[in-house]
């Protein structure tokens, strides 16, 4: 273990007092990191191995100020002794060498795990006289310490790194009394475990959207009441193409792969579309959008519906397509919302050029051959089930997203001393 060396403790510095907007109640101190670690101390430089032995923490692991241990990687230690690097309950890892955006990355140890971790995080000791470890954690994800990382840190090309010394010297911290430092770390993890609900609800959604695809859409599994046919066929038999143009008044759109159709001045911020857009191809709601341009995970392009209320354009690089029924159209969005379903559809027909251009017409796109429901009243009671699910993750989606708001104005509001916890009895 290679301890890292630890400077002359020190009072406060006008970097840390440049990052405040104001003053700290009297009994706070502005104090740096130095003033509330024990130590520090780097991880282990280890190449993965996926029949290893020991669980590993990455950057990957740290989610939202916590250490997550769902989907570690392994490493092989070879009979080497790493007991002194398995993390604890009260660690802190700091990611010290990632991309400017990542770098900074922090999260908190809230359980023994049998687990070490990665030689570009640094792990920090609190000591417990001088700070809870909890509050410190929290501390480092707020926008201040966050924005005072970003500064300490020096860059490269594409790289970006937080040399520990001088994060202990000079990274800013707000140090109220322990028992407040206590109180104001469980207010936080309340909201904490709030969102871990919420997160947990999401996924199970998203876990049962893969079940939709894999049994409701095949027709492994039938709705009560049904028993029409399912028939495989090519998409040219359900799929129209209008080829109708736009007439001047139609905004122009975009599709992204989470959002589907998006206004193309809203999503990225100006129109990238020509001066002249008659040409456009014109879309109806309900209609299938083909991108035939490699987006993320959708290396043959991205397939969705408009969920759009009125007629919108579109490149006329796009296919656009009618289906048989707007229901019929749900299912296609829902199944191709998976980057393994896309592929596996697409890649028979796409050619792909030297520069990652995609070639495929239009007609080449319906000739790939699905199984589907025919009766359109079945079509119309599995897109309602799609259409409910698409739903409540909508609605997990706002609250998560309402709930991360607020909880980053109470830090804001907390960690300042702006707003003081209410009585010494509630801080016992």
């Amino acid at each position: 273990m290679d301890d890292l060396s630890i400077p002359t403790p020190t009072a406060r510095t006008a970097f840390a007092a440049s990052l405040f907007d104001g003053d700290l109640p009297t009994d706070w101190a502005i104090g740096v990191m130095d003033d509330v670690l024990s130590g520090t101390e780097y991880g282990l430089s280890e190449p993965g191995d996926s029949a290893g032995d020991t669980s590993i923490v990455g950057m990957r692991d740290l989610v939202d100020g916590v250490v997550r241990f769902e989907e570690l990687a392994t490493v092989d230690s070879g009979g080497t002794d790493w007991s002194a690097f398995r993390l604890r309950r009260g660690d802190i890892l700091l990611n010290r060498t990632n991309s400017p955006d990542l770098v900074g990355k922090v999260g908190y140890v809230r359980e023994d795990f049998d687990a070490v971790f990665a030689s570009y995080l640094v792990r920090l000791h609190v000591d417990p006289q001088r700070a809870d470890a909890e509050y410190v954690a929290a501390w480092l994800t707020s926008d201040i310490a966050q924005r005072a990382l970003k500064r300490l840190s020096t860059r490269g090309v594409s790289q970006a790194n937080i040399n520990p010394t001088e994060f202990r010297r000079h990274c800013p911290i707000p140090i109220p009394p322990l028992p407040e430092q206590r109180k104001i770390a469980e207010i936080l993890r309340t909201w904490d475990e709030a969102l871990e609900k919420l997160t947990a609800l999401r996924a199970l959604n998203i876990r049962r959207r893969v079940w939709f695809r894999t049994h409701l859409f095949t027709g492994k599994v039938r709705l009560p009441g049904f028993t029409g046919e399912w028939r495989e066929v090519p998409l040219s038999a359900v799929l129209h193409e209008h080829g109708s143009k736009s007439t001047g008044a139609e905004e122009v759109y975009s599709v992204s792969v989470h959002k589907g159709l998006v206004n193309q001045v809203e999503h990225l911020g100006r129109s990238f579309s020509a001066a002249n857009t008659d040409h456009y191809n014109r879309v109806l709601p309900g209609d299938i959008v083909y991108t035939k341009s490699p987006t993320g995970d959708f290396p043959l392009g991205i397939i969705k519906q408009s969920k759009i209320d009125r007629e919108v354009i579109v490149s006329p690089l796009y296919g656009v397509f009618t289906p048989q029924t707007y229901a019929l159209g749900v299912i296609l969005d829902a199944l191709f919302e998976s980057p393994l379903a896309a592929r596996n559809y697409l890649h028979p027909l796409v050619q792909k050029g030297a520069k990652n251009t995609i070639a495929v017409t239009n007609s080449q796109f319906l000739e790939g051959k699905l199984c589907l429901p025919m009766d359109p009243a079945e079509q119309t009671a599995i897109a309602a089930i799609v259409t409910a699910s698409h739903t409540e993750c909508a609605g997990f989606e706002t609250e998560i997203e309402a709930l991360t708001r607020q909880k980053r104005g109470l830090m804001q509001k907390l960690l300042t001393g702006e707003w003081r916890v209410n009585s010494e009895k509630e801080l016992a």
